[in-house]
């Protein structure tokens, strides 16, 4: 593999160690590769760990057959799904803009999906992998969804890990005046548009004396599904108080409305809809890509 900056003084380089695979525009062709690295650990007793990087719009949506095949013969590694989301990649229109692959993801039963918006968030997700996949030998594969947006990635909050691992936590707490505001919200955002709903927190606050709190939800779908799982085991705990799902643990000390955006369809914040107290409004990109500039985009699709 020869880099296209070859000829500058920083050029990319590879570690010998390693294995770089440019399959080109045939993403059958690189997804078996990736399945074959994946499954190493069981066909030859040697552990890889394979990522394979794509347009997030050709994965599920593309090739979701061969990532059932891949769930199916227990591959473990990465899938990073690049400039996902409908308003990230604003030029491409409908051929690259994805909407949907977090709501497919969520019906592989092995596959661990997030939509991390901070570089500390990817860096706890990726961390994470590596163990319950090389340590724990976890047969479990993760989808990571990644924008194409230069924006200012600020330090972790401290004590984020587990909610970011758990698939929600608070990025933006209540401020002085929330006992004494005559309204306040709850904003969730996910991915880029995290962004968008930190800037409708300072603008409810500033313009209108409404009091929010920002909520990052790096993965609705790990929420849905450990919820379900909680929801089960509370059926057999009859005449025992019962037991929390993540997303009650955070909101149930909160007051106002819960708004939830994302760059995909709003089903995949419907997800979660079930553990929400209160009322809960839901803001998607529902509909085909268009073609314009980020900020009319999230205009348009009303996310901003």
């Amino acid at each position: 593999y020869e880099p296209e900056d070859k000829g500058d003084f920083l050029y990319y380089k590879e570690s010998r160690d390693g294995q770089i695979l440019e399959e080109g525009i045939s993403e059958a062709g690189a997804l078996s590769s990736w399945i074959a690295a994946g499954t190493s650990y069981s066909h030859h007793g040697v552990p890889m760990l394979p990522v394979y990087l794509f347009y997030s719009i050709f994965g599920f949506q593309r090739v979701g057959d061969l990532i059932w095949a891949a769930a199916d013969s227990r591959t473990r590694g990465f899938l990073v799904g690049a400039t996902a989301g409908r308003t990230t990649l604003s030029g491409e229109g409908l051929q690259h803009q994805d909407g949907t692959s977090h709501l497919i993801a969520s019906t592989v039963p092995n596959c661990r999906a997030y939509d991390p918006c901070f570089a500390y968030e990817v860096a706890v997700i990726v961390e994470h992998g590596l163990k319950v996949t090389l340590e724990k030998q976890e047969d479990v594969f993760y989808y990571l969804t990644t924008m194409n947006e230069n924006y200012i990635h600020p330090a972790m909050p401290p004590g984020s890990e587990e909610g970011i691992i758990r698939g929600m936590y608070r990025v933006r707490s209540r401020g002085v005046n929330y006992a004494s505001a005559p309204a306040r919200v709850q904003l969730l955002g996910s991915g880029t548009i995290l962004r968008e709903a930190l800037g409708a927190a300072e603008l409810l606050e500033n313009d209108w004396g409404i009091a929010a709190e920002v909520w990052s939800v790096t993965s609705f779908t790990e929420l849905r599904r450990t919820g379900l799982e909680i929801r089960r085991r509370n059926m057999g705990r009859a005449g025992k108080p019962p037991e929390l799902t993540w997303v009650e643990q955070c909101l149930r000390t909160t007051g106002g409305p819960v708004i939830a955006a994302t760059d995909y369809v709003r089903a995949v914040a419907d997800l979660i809809r079930e553990w929400v107290p209160g009322r809960y409004i839901m803001l998607g990109t529902d509909g085909f890509g268009r073609s314009d500039t980020r900020p009319t985009l999230r205009a348009f699709f009303e996310v901003d």
